[in-house]
């Protein structure tokens, strides 16, 4: 692959990287008339004695609202809205090349929750779906709970969700692979924010019993007086205060923190087959080459394409909400999260495409130790995942008919 350098960057994002296509030939009179007035009158009429027909009768089914504050942004941290508005473009731009939904990227000058909760139930009636992004904990896990509570739209932080729903079907495959118990492994996560914390409560889901936690202060501990509600849910009675104490006997290892967190020592220190899930970016909390110096078992997964097992939200996110926009659902459910891991580590198992082989000039790509999770190209993502959230969404009975 091409070294990114400034240069081309800025010159591909030249103009920005979205824009709007029409569906419908507006090339005659008629076609005009058909398009505003006065044929838009007609639905317009049907659409206010039946507001579900909003979703028969505008793009509504198929738009998607990308929403962020530019909080907590990539690896660059709270950089405000406009300097976000890249990333949310792009978020935009994997929605419609993977999955083929329209999305629509909205940056907001705001940053209370109240005032995001509030932005977001005004504008909800243009859109099908709300996408969280890039909004700093803890005011994400309270803004996305309200929105999801008071509107009948499906709402994700792919933040939170994504990174749990991959890394949980990543999970899935090692337990296989490595034979060990779901309810005797030990996970240390390294990394308590929105995304920490989703994990740990889906690894709760999937059935593991050991966690412990780890943030910028250490250990989250019963002896810690500075936990807010979220991290207090994950607090343990250990001995251990930092992470060089608690990874000691680990089977697994999830980074979501900085360049370096972790050392070869403490992956020495590890259960036998450890599983690493390194996943900072762009520099991963320990190198794949570093590891096996020191550990030839064991079982790695970055954030980065240029690494075996790269653990990308692009798996998640657009099939997720095309799987819910397709049946109307109300809700993203954690039913219908768990049937998205379910799917993407089924996947996996599934013979490689070529044209993913030929993408990755590896024609050795196999289920194992080295692709536990599906690459982002495989096509048969929307497939298998959309079609497990579609069927978890209708199987709970959150489908309002709205036109079928």
């Amino acid at each position: 692959m091409p070294k990114i350098t400034k240069e081309k960057a800025l010159e591909y994002h030249l103009g920005g990287k979205t824009g709007i296509d029409l569906t419908k030939p507006c090339n005659t009179q008629y076609e005009l008339s058909l398009a505003y007035t006065p044929g838009v009158a007609i639905p317009c009429e049907e659409i206010a004695q039946d507001e579900n027909l909003s979703f028969k009768y505008t793009n509504r089914s198929n738009l998607v609202a990308v929403v962020s504050d530019g909080t907590a942004v990539l690896g660059l941290g709270d950089i405000g809205p406009a300097a976000s508005k890249p990333v949310m473009e792009g978020k935009s731009v994997l929605f419609k090349k993977f999955a083929n939904v329209d999305a629509f990227d909205i940056e907001l000058d705001v940053h209370s929750v109240e005032e995001i909760v509030t932005t977001c139930k005004a504008i909800a009636p243009t859109f099908g779906g709300i996408n969280l992004e890039d909004i700093s904990a803890p005011r994400c896990f309270e803004i996305e709970r309200i929105l999801k509570e008071e509107l009948d739209i499906p709402v994700f932080h792919d933040d939170q969700h994504g990174t749990a729903i991959i890394t949980t079907a990543g999970l899935m495959n090692v337990l296989e692979l490595t034979g060990k118990k779901v309810d005797e492994i030990k996970i240390v996560i390294n990394g308590a924010g929105a995304a920490g914390i989703s994990c740990a409560r889906m690894y709760r889901a999937l059935g593991v019993r050991h966690i412990i936690m780890c943030d910028s202060k250490g250990v989250i501990n019963t002896n810690r007086t500075d936990l807010n509600k979220y991290k207090m849910e994950f607090a343990v009675e250990t001995a251990a205060n930092r992470l060089y104490e608690a990874i000691e006997g680990a089977d697994m290892f999830l980074g979501l923190s900085v360049a370096g967190a972790l050392t070869k020592e403490m992956v020495a220190k590890m259960a036998p087959e450890p599983v690493i899930f390194a996943l900072a970016n762009p520099v991963p909390e320990i190198l794949p080459e570093e590891v096996k110096e020191v550990r030839s078992d064991a079982i790695i997964a970055t954030g980065r394409s240029d690494y075996p097992n790269q653990t990308n939200n692009v798996l998640g996110f657009p099939f997720i909400f095309r799987g819910a926009l397709d049946v109307n659902a109300k809700k993203i459910t954690e039913g219908m999260k768990m049937a998205a891991a379910k799917a993407l580590a089924a996947l996996a198992k599934e013979p490689v495409p070529y044209y993913v082989k030929a993408a990755y000039h590896n024609e050795d790509i196999a289920y194992g130790k080295e692709h536990i999770i599906p690459l982002p190209f495989n096509k048969e993502a929307l497939i298998w995942v959309a079609s497990a959230v579609a069927k978890a969404a209708v199987d709970e009975g959150g489908c309002p008919h709205r036109f079928f």
